[in-house]
């Protein structure tokens, strides 16, 4: 009596560790009874009937799933490798168990040909600036394939392109060669904007000759400023135009008493022949 009690204790006990199952909040339970799918559930407790029914569970949460470097060739035969990470999730759990043997093997693998399929469809260019236009591209293809499997991808990272040394050294050759284009260009840019400058500061003196003077005593106060044992002074001739002037006229002058007393002179003379 005993042992069949113990017995029936333990039958039970297997009984319910083999028919209740608890499923948390992200879990889900695919349940196939006799080999067929009857429907998903959880999460929470669920009764199972033993030895006829089986539970597949699922997982809902969002997977990361890292998609190793990738030889590609791209568009303009350009070798590099390219790595990337995928976001994705399942939706559908009878989908994810029914319709594909191991969806998170064959969405690495789906993964993994999707990467290299829209990156040799680009040129390195693009590869490298156009970066969220290719995670949108992978994205998408991925997600439409995926669909069928009940998988949502929601989204495409690329972590890394490695080129070739011999490629990196002639992408350095290019920028340096675009910036030292760009700073001729900004030196030239600026030179015409000087000369600009100055013909029309030229034009201004030109129009007010009191301008030059100012702008001459204004460099000799800039040149004293500087701690300088031998300063050069040079005076401009307009500084003398007065006195020139003023001397040219004396002597005008001058001339024209001479010439007078000589005028004088002769008349005297020709005065005194005559008588």
């Amino acid at each position: 009596m005993t042992i069949s009690f113990m017995f029936l204790v333990f039958l039970a006990v297997i009984f319910l560790t083999s028919a209740i199952k608890i499923l948390r909040e992200y879990e889900r339970g695919v349940i196939f009874r006799l080999g067929r799918v009857i429907q998903a559930k959880g999460p929470g407790v669920i009764i199972l009937i033993p030895l006829i029914d089986k539970m597949k569970k699922v997982d809902l949460r969002t997977i990361t799933m890292d998609v190793p470097p990738q030889d590609i060739i791209t568009r303009d035969n350009v070798s590099v490798k390219v790595s990337a990470v995928i976001y994705f999730r399942v939706l559908e759990p009878v989908k994810a168990v029914i319709q594909v043997e191991n969806y998170l093997f064959a969405t690495s693998q789906l993964a993994q040909t999707t990467l290299r399929s829209v990156c040799g469809q680009a040129e390195l260019d693009e590869l490298l600036a156009e970066r969220d236009k290719i995670n949108s591209r992978i994205q998408e293809t991925l997600d439409q394939d995926t669909e069928p499997w009940g998988v949502k991808v929601s989204k495409v990272e690329v972590k890394e392109i490695d080129l070739p040394n011999e490629m990196k050294r002639a992408m350095a050759k290019q920028a340096e060669a675009e910036r030292e284009r760009r700073s001729k260009i900004i030196n030239a840019e600026g030179e015409y904007q000087a000369s600009e400058r100055l013909a029309e500061a030229a034009a201004i003196i030109g129009r007010a000759p009191a301008a030059l003077q100012l702008r001459y005593l204004q460099t000799l106060r800039e040149v004293a400023a500087e701690n300088n044992s031998t300063t050069l002074f040079p005076i401009p001739i307009d500084l003398f135009k007065p006195f020139i002037q003023g001397l040219a006229g004396e002597q005008v002058g001058k001339g024209q008493g001479k010439t007078d007393k000589e005028n004088v002179n002769e008349s005297g003379e020709q005065e005194t022949s005559a008588h």
